[in-house]
């Protein structure tokens, strides 16, 4: 998350400033006063994108905490309504100065990040100022801030301060659900006050029950009674706001479609995409078309005599032996050793990622994982898979443990070549800019685009299995995508999406309810496969203007920007970008 930044000192005034100190016995030449001009303003900058990283960090110091300044650490945001009037007030501010840097004052890589920036800070003012989202959407906070992991599961530093810090964030939790509380307007759509009872909920039961484990180890009786007192009030005004949520059921709504105006909207200022929606909306049909004659074609060698639903059903009944978490780990190892032995993308450091079974609160992501930020070292990442729901019958739960292949293309996803590898490269920009403010689309489309370059690099090989689990991941993120635009744009209901779950992505019922209700609440997760499907029209394009280049010098290239809006990095890789992203 970005925020915002303090005044910068005009560009004008800079220069003026370095040329008192020539003197006054003769006028330098033109060459020298623009030679001048240009070197303050490139300072100006970089002092300006200090400030704006500083500023962010001031104001969201989860943010902070999650990068590795632990200067930060216990603290939240203010979450009042003047406390977001003015963090708008400042992004709006920030872009203003950060327009204000004209071309001739920067470098060429300068001008980038000069759009970069723009493009981040134009993003968070989407979400605040125009989807008004703390104060509309339960999920802002969920993904915002109240989310301790760093504390619990990054080893920055000992135990025991890591556990003073979780209970001074503990201590300022009942004070922050007292702004969250007074900010959300109700009534509230019906699946963000599931979103939010369950969240909540699972809170609760995170503290008192997970923490204490967590924090077993440190042996000082003091701190850990203070740890006590501490949990107790956070889990109990988290139940509190759990219940006040579950109230809201009598008199929730369907009222949660953007509409399509503040979607394209949307689309423009958190990723740069212009791309009118009918036309959009034909693009991911196309593809999940695409996709569904890939699986017909996938089942025919592995079930020649089913229906493509018992040969999904076959493959889904294939699971994972020791249970995921156990099958994940070995699977990490298999696909770093395939990056490598066939030369598709440097690995750049020796780090490694855990696996383990995702925390209660966070159960609504099936699989997710939790990165260090750039300014921690040697620090582990955690690779989660939630389990089932408890509540769910024997056979939901059953069904919901994916199937091996599936959740080969799932490792595939969230590790290797995935989100670990992107930000292996991501944390080692040479811009600190570019290693935080990595976006949905850039990620998320990275992360997709490689489940099917693997496949097309051999990883399904011989292997119809294989192949129908990378085929059932991107039919999700293709159902996800023609939602997305139905529910708001179109009025599609939230049963009508999750039915396209059942029907075309082959989702079993709680996948698929899950799936559904999500693109209520997080409208962009079609960026999946639209940031795949503009990540491979880029590698096309690029191939064409750098003949004998290699696939690996493509990838070691893109994921070198850090992670702006794709349509900005095709601008930097070809000389001809043109206007069609798809």
């Amino acid at each position: 998350m970005i925020r915002a930044s303090r005044s910068l000192f005009s560009t004008t005034a800079v220069v003026l400033a370095l040329l008192a100190l020539t003197g006054c016995e003769r006028s330098p030449p033109a060459a020298d006063n623009a030679s001048a001009a240009k070197a303050a303003g490139q300072a100006a900058w970089s002092s300006f994108v200090d400030r704006v990283i500083e500023q962010s960090f001031v104001l969201s110091p989860p943010f902070a905490v999650s990068a590795g300044r632990h200067e930060f650490d216990g603290q939240l945001p203010d979450w009042s309504a003047a406390g977001f009037a003015r963090e708008l007030e400042l992004l709006e501010k920030s872009r203003d100065e950060a327009a204000g840097f004209g071309d001739a004052a920067l470098s060429a890589e300068q001008r980038f990040q000069r759009d970069y920036v723009i493009a981040v800070l134009d993003r968070e003012i989407f979400w605040l100022r125009d989807a008004r989202q703390p104060f509309t959407n339960v999920s802002y906070y969920f993904d915002h801030g109240l989310d301790p992991a760093t504390y619990i599961t990054v080893p920055y530093a000992p135990v025991d301060e890591r556990l003073r810090a979780f209970i001074r964030y503990a201590k300022a939790i009942p004070g922050a659900l007292a702004q969250v509380r007074a900010n959300l307007q109700t009534p509230m759509p019906r699946t963000f006050v599931e979103y939010g009872w369950r969240g909540f909920k699972g809170f609760a039961d995170f503290y008192r029950n997970d923490v204490p484990q967590a924090f077993a180890e440190v042996k000082d009786e003091a701190l850990q009674a203070e740890l006590k007192a501490a949990i107790e009030p956070a889990a109990q005004a988290m139940m509190d706001m759990s219940q006040w949520v579950e109230a809201q059921r009598a008199q929730a709504t369907d009222d949660y479609a953007l509409g399509a105006e503040r979607f394209a909207a949307m689309l423009n200022m958190t990723e740069r995409v212009t791309t009118p929606l009918d036309r959009l909306g034909a693009i991911g049909r196309a593809d999940l078309e695409r996709n569904l004659a890939a699986l017909a074609d996938a089942c025919k060698q592995y079930l020649p005599r089913g229906t493509i639903a018992q040969c999904v059903a076959k493959q889904e009944a294939n699971k994972p032996q020791g249970g995921p978490v156990v099958a994940a780990r070995a699977q990490l190892t298999e696909l770093r050793q395939y990056l490598v032995d066939h030369d598709i993308v440097s690995i750049p450091g020796t780090e490694e990622a855990k696996v383990d079974a995702a925390p209660p609160y966070n159960a609504q992501n099936a699989a997710y994982i939790n990165i260090p930020g750039p300014y921690e070292t040697n620090m582990p990442s955690v690779y989660y898979i939630a389990p089932p729901d408890p509540t769910w019958t024997r056979a939901e739960q059953l069904a919901y443990i994916p199937g091996e292949a599936s959740l080969l293309f799932t490792s595939v996803h969230e590790v290797w070549p995935g989100h670990f590898l992107q930000f292996l490269h991501s944390n080692r920009s040479l811009w600190r800019f570019g290693q935080l403010m990595v976006g949905y689309a850039f990620a998320e489309g990275w992360a997709h685009y490689t489940e099917e370059m693997m496949v097309e690099q051999g990883l399904a090989q011989n292997s119809p299995e294989r192949h129908i689990g990378q085929l059932l991941n991107a039919l999700l993120r293709n159902v996800r995508y023609v939602c997305a635009i139905g529910l708001h744009t179109q009025g599609m209901k939230v049963s009508e999406c999750e039915q396209l779950f059942r029907d075309k992505a082959y989702q079993d019922a709680g996948n698929a309810r899950q799936q559904a209700a999500r693109g209520t609440y997080d409208p962009a997760y079609l960026n999946y496969t639209m940031g795949k499907l503009m990540i491979r029209r880029l590698y096309a394009d690029w191939q064409a203007e750098n003949r004998g280049k290699s696939l690996k010098q493509f990838h070691d290239q893109f994921l070198s920007h850090g992670g702006p809006p794709i349509p900005l990095v095709r601008a930097q890789m070809l000389k001809n970008p043109g206007d069609e992203l798809f």
